[in-house]
């Protein structure tokens, strides 16, 4: 229970519970996990890594980037080379929904809000039953400046990737540069 000190004045501890305490509870968004599957702390570092990709499906944009293993795998020229992708890489997809920029000099469709953020990781043993990935989808909403689970398991997201098992389930490719 939180204790108000009794030097707090009345209009104080309104503004403080307007804002639902937020300053001071902040998400860790880091202890999140989708139940019984991925946790938000295993991509820990994911904003430095590198770009593979960007996708837009409509009003939703994407930047796809992988870790070091990720990339090494593609610069060895993976899918072509025939070799699966190694257990360790990593691959972030972060979604938001599209905006047209007030600053550009011509009509330009940039990030605007952020939707979600997906996971995939390769493990061959811990998800030997989703052809060697995990999965993990972590829904954004901007009122609460909070993420959230989705799915139900590492395994949520195996069914649409059973598209490209050919790829070693990844749909996305490593464009020239």
């Amino acid at each position: 229970m939180l204790k108000i000190p009794p030097t707090l004045t009345p209009f104080a501890v309104v503004v403080f519970a307007s804002l639902g305490g937020s300053a001071l509870f902040a998400q860790d968004r880091y202890s999140l996990k989708v139940p019984d599957g991925l946790a938000f702390a295993e991509f820990k570092g994911y904003e430095d890594w590198q770009t593979i990709a960007v996708s837009q499906a409509g009003e939703v944009m994407a930047a796809i980037l992988g870790n070091p293993a990720m990339i090494e795998a593609y610069r060895a020229g993976f899918p072509g080379n025939g070799k699966p992708v190694p257990d360790g890489a990593k691959m972030a997809k972060i979604h938001w929904k599209t905006a047209t920029s007030a600053e550009a000099p011509a009509p330009t469709t940039v990030p605007g809000a952020l939707k979600d953020i997906d996971f995939m990781v390769k493990d061959s043993t811990r998800f030997r039953d989703s052809g060697g990935w995990g999965y993990a989808q972590f829904n954004y909403d901007p009122a609460t400046d909070r993420f959230m689970p989705e799915g139900t398991g590492a395994a949520c997201g195996a069914a649409c990737h059973t598209l490209v098992q050919a790829k070693d389930y990844v749909f996305t490719a490593y464009p020239r540069r």
